[in-house]
């Protein structure tokens, strides 16, 4: 049978965890009524006229430079070498016919934007022959906060000057829930922290890590009062 292509959009979360999600289909599957047969239910098969049971209708021809033979697949019973005594209504005894069908797909976790999910034997059916795939392309939605890096997510967090020389403390998201992250003293600007394992999952049980670039949070105002510190601070050639 024929391969078939779609796509499929999903949140960034659902892409870092996984997810299971049902896709409708309107394709050439094999009947749900007589199960690919093409029999009414009840009834039985018998040898097919036109090959005699052989699958196969040989053809000879004659011309003016010789005689040819060819083989070719019984249009009668497309090469079973039987056919229903009594054909199934639903497909007039095809054995496939054109309807919905609905099929999971179990996206797993990490998966990438862009990546390709193969389904094999969901594409379209073919009357007693093997079905063509299914290929599904994943979309995933950008995230606000993080970006991915590989196996590696990476945001970035802004830090007033003065937990940059002092240091401290952020409460932070992370895509397992909020978690603090310390910002030691002297923190340069652009200066990038990990934090271990919570990255992209692999599916292997191991994990990315998050990196978190720090950025100089800059007042868009300053007091008297900050004015004076800063000059003092100036003063001590910092």
């Amino acid at each position: 049978g024929r391969d078939i292509s779609t796509e499929m959009n999903i949140s960034f979360i659902d892409s870092m965890f996984g997810i299971e999600r049902k896709v409708l289909l309107t394709k050439q599957s094999t009947c749900d009524t007589c199960e690919g047969s093409g029999a009414k239910k009840g009834t039985s098969m018998e040898t097919c006229k036109s090959c005699n049971g052989k699958g196969q209708v040989h053809e000879t021809k004659r011309s003016f430079i010789g005689t040819f033979s060819t083989t070719r697949v019984c249009d009668s019973c497309h090469g079973a070498g039987k056919v229903p005594k009594e054909t199934c209504a639903s497909c007039a005894g095809a054995g496939v016919r054109h309807m919905q069908e609905e099929i999971s797909v179990k996206i797993p976790a990490g998966i990438d934007n862009g990546e390709m999910i193969r389904l094999g034997g969901m594409g379209e059916a073919v009357p007693h022959g093997t079905s063509g795939d299914l290929y599904i392309k994943i979309n995933v939605e950008p995230h606000k906060l993080f970006r991915r890096e590989g196996q590696n997510l990476a945001m970035q967090l802004e830090v007033p000057v003065s937990e940059l020389l002092l240091g401290g403390e952020h409460k932070i998201e992370t895509i397992d829930g909020a978690l603090t992250l310390k910002v030691p003293e002297g923190t340069p600007p652009n200066q990038v922290l990990r934090v271990r394992e919570k990255g992209v999952p692999s599916g292997r049980g191991r994990r990315g890590d998050l990196l978190v670039t720090i950025k100089m949070k800059m007042p868009s105002k300053l007091s008297r009062k900050a004015k004076e510190y800063i000059t003092l601070l100036k003063d001590e050639g910092l």
